[in-house]
């Protein structure tokens, strides 16, 4: 099928020039990407997430959100890790 499309010129440039960096074509590169906009949207309408909560008064102290390292070393506390 045919169709026209208006593509803002600096992203139409980018993508022509991934195109040819993958060694494809344009239109291979709309439909990759839009089968991954279909496909996205149809599998994040089927999943639904339950809001779970633990009681408690937060974070341990010497634990602050965003911080990775001393969560990691509470989680393996004791454990060899």
């Amino acid at each position: 099928m045919t169709t026209t499309v208006e593509i803002p010129d600096a992203l139409l440039k980018e993508a022509e020039e991934l195109a040819a960096a993958r060694g494809t074509t344009f239109k291979e590169l709309i439909a990759t990407g839009l089968h991954a906009v279909v496909y996205d949207a149809r599998t994040s309408a089927r999943v639904s997430y339950r809001r779970h909560t633990a009681a408690g008064n937060g974070l341990q102290p010497g634990v602050s959100a965003g911080h990775w390292e001393p969560l990691r070393s509470l989680a393996y506390e004791g454990r060899g890790g």
